[in-house]
């Protein structure tokens, strides 16, 4: 405490907690639209047998302060009293410069309290030995509920293995799919699907109600366009300036995460090198990717730190890495994973592109990174279940885009998304399909047109079965939000 005081210390606090004067104020920072992560992290600190912090992980803007904020005006409007609720951002230069303990001490000096306490904790990575923290507070503290966020996954993966097992669990925040981006501008025109909808099902569905189903989302079309260029960043989906609002994606998002976060979590000692490794994934954005060509082709850089600085990339949420997998007797390509952003819209930004609906290649691009964004999210929370890719080691060309990999099945799902779907009775999927000894339950082919749908004419032991992108998204997306994820 010698470079700062208690008393800054309290005024910092008495800004960021105005419920303490006034709990209306809660509403203005809470939006009402919430999200599947608002729910879990509700359930879990409000557990009356189980016992257990929350902490939600997620890159940066994609709404954690907010799901903090909903939650702490949940608990005020059940009556729990505003000042046995504490928020506090470690991100805050003057909090920054003390630890848990002291926070935690100068507040509970401040009201006389009784009951149980709430904790929220923003950025929590930012506070040195905070999982060592969390568990001092877990262990001796049995009047403490915590919920705390971060945007390094898996150094907060690790804390809650090493300290935190059996005393928090780590629930992951991806931006917003296509149902919530549709759910927080109340899109209107939304269709009413079935509850319990599921794509897999969907082969089965005689031809008039496929039809009937896929003419609910044409009033959906332009919205999804949008979606696809400005992605699930909520203050980007509110904007009424699409361009201003990329322009802020780059700077906050990404210039913060590299030249800031990663420095700072991972002590990367050459900026300028992430920086041109992050531009060169998002040229090469759901391609295979070869480290060896990565390193060529930035010049002065090996492949070790090629794979250092990969997996910090994937520690701060900025891509998702997809690993091979094998798909029944058919061996994959070993080693080279697929590498993609974590959503179009940061690529979009970057790469500062223009007309990208007009850019068959691009769109392709987006709606593969899309597809796998959705599934991942979807299944995050079935601890069996392996999301990657198949390519057959033989042939190269031979490629299944995501691979859902279940104990007791697989589903194939392959990104056409072009004018002309027809696949060759050779193509991967099919292939896959028409084997005996494989375990693929269900083959997906996702289309561009809502007229593009129906079980293929290839004669194999399981239906192909093509379904456009925008329905399969918002009905994947639906079904996690009202609480089916993992039964696709």
């Amino acid at each position: 405490m010698a470079i700062v005081t208690e008393a800054q210390v309290v005024k910092v606090l008495q800004q960021v907690n105005p419920w303490w004067r006034n709990p209306a104020e809660t509403s203005a920072r809470a939006k009402p639209q919430k999200r599947v992560a608002y729910y879990e992290a509700m359930k879990i600190i409000e557990h009356k047998s189980i016992r257990r912090f929350a902490v939600l992980s997620g890159a940066r803007r994609v709404g954690k302060t907010t799901i903090l904020y909903q939650m702490i005006g949940k608990l005020i409007s059940e009556g729990v009293n505003p000042k046995n609720i504490l928020y506090v951002s470690f991100d805050n230069p003057m909090i920054k410069l003390i630890n848990v303990d002291e926070v935690l001490g100068i507040y509970e000096t401040l009201y006389p309290i009784t009951g149980e306490r709430y904790l929220f904790f923003d950025e929590i990575q930012y506070t040195k030995d905070w999982e060592l923290w969390m568990k001092v507070i877990y262990d001796t503290r049995s009047d403490v509920r915590m919920a705390a966020t971060g945007s390094a996954s898996p150094v907060l993966e690790k804390g809650a293995s090493d300290s935190g097992a059996g005393r928090w669990n780590v629930l992951k925040v991806p931006t917003m799919s296509f149902y919530e981006y549709c759910e927080l501008l109340s899109v209107p025109a939304r269709p009413v699907v079935p509850d319990g909808l599921r794509i897999t099902e969907l082969s089965s569905w005689p031809t008039g109600e496929l039809a009937d189903l896929m003419n609910l989302f044409t009033p959906l079309q332009q919205h999804f366009n949008r979606y696809l260029t400005i992605g699930g960043f909520p203050e980007l989906a509110l904007s009424d300036d699409d361009s201003y609002a990329q322009r802020m994606l780059r700077e906050d998002v990404v210039d913060k995460v590299i030249k800031r976060d990663v420095l700072t979590l991972f002590n990367v000692r050459n900026p300028l090198s992430m920086e041109k490794l992050f531009l060169y994934l998002c040229m090469n954005s759901s391609d295979i990717f070869n480290k060896q060509a990565a390193a060529s082709a930035l010049e002065n850089i090996n492949t070790a730190t090629v794979e250092d600085y990969v997996r910090f990339l994937e520690m701060s949420n900025l891509i998702y890495v997809s690993h091979p997998v094998s798909v029944g007797g058919k061996s994959a390509l070993k080693g080279k994973p697929k590498i993609y952003i974590a959503d179009a819209a940061i690529r979009n930004a970057v790469l500062m592109m223009e007309d990208v609906l007009s850019d068959d290649t691009e769109m392709g691009i987006m709606v593969e990174t899309l597809v796998y964004k959705h599934v991942v999210s979807f299944y995050q929370n079935a601890v069996s279940a392996n999301i990657g890719y198949y390519r057959k080691s033989k042939d190269n060309q031979k490629v299944v885009d995501v691979v859902v990999e279940l104990p007791k099945e697989k589903i194939l799902c392959e990104v056409k998304y072009r004018n002309d779907s027809a696949l060759p009775d050779t193509d991967a999927i099919v292939a896959l399909s028409r084997e005996e000894n494989t375990a693929v339950s269900h083959s997906l082919v996702i289309t561009k047109s809502l007229s593009d749908y129906g079980v293929s004419k290839h004669e194999t032991r399981i239906p192909v079965f093509r379904v456009p992108a925008l329905p399969f998204v918002y009905i994947l997306s639906r079904a996690e939000a009202l609480g089916g994820g993992g039964r696709m």
